[in-house]
């Protein structure tokens, strides 16, 4: 009966702590929106900051394109140039954090796993290992370090709880 409830606790910290993420990821765009309305309205001057089209989004976006990159693409292939190759160290804007919804499911996974094994120490390989693995695209980017953040917040919470009502209640 105990592998029964392990395997429910499993899935319920993995698979529902999808949806949970994504509500908490759509309040904090909430709050962000209305803050920066509230700071448009409050300063008058109308101009608006530049808006990051992958701010809370970790699928591909079309970015626009700059006027310059635009008539290079309109001229003939003939007479194209070809662009030098981007710096390696760079992160593209466009797509942030790839891949996060199924890191998250495993994190959850292994978080509700380590506390229902009596080890929570593991715990904290789970983080060093994600942050390890993002450093360069935290770094570089403030969008990705800010959902990075909220989400493994979220994850480690949403499955410290049902591995801990799980123990405590079915486990006893």
């Amino acid at each position: 009966m105990n592998a029964l409830w392990i395997t429910l606790a499993l899935l319920t910290a993995g698979f529902v702590g999808w949806p949970v993420t994504a509500l908490v990821f759509r309040l904090a765009r909430t709050i962000d929106d209305r803050a920066d309305a509230a700071g448009v309205a409050g300063t008058g001057a109308g101009d608006a900051a530049v808006v990051d089209p992958a701010a809370d989004s970790t699928a591909d976006v079309e970015s626009p394109q700059p006027a310059a990159d635009a008539a290079a693409q309109a001229a003939p292939a003939a007479q194209a140039v070809p662009e030098p190759a981007g710096d390696a160290d760079t992160v593209s804007n466009a797509r942030i954090l790839r891949g996060g919804a199924i890191i998250g499911v495993l994190e959850r996974f292994a978080v509700c796993l380590a506390i229902l094994a009596g080890q929570p120490v593991a715990i904290a390989y789970v983080v060093a290992i994600k942050g390890l693995g993002r450093f360069a695209e935290l770094k570089a980017t403030p969008v990705a370090a800010e959902r990075f953040i909220i989400g493994t917040l979220t994850s480690l919470l949403w499955a410290s709880g049902v591995a801990a009502l799980t123990k405590v209640l079915f486990l006893g």
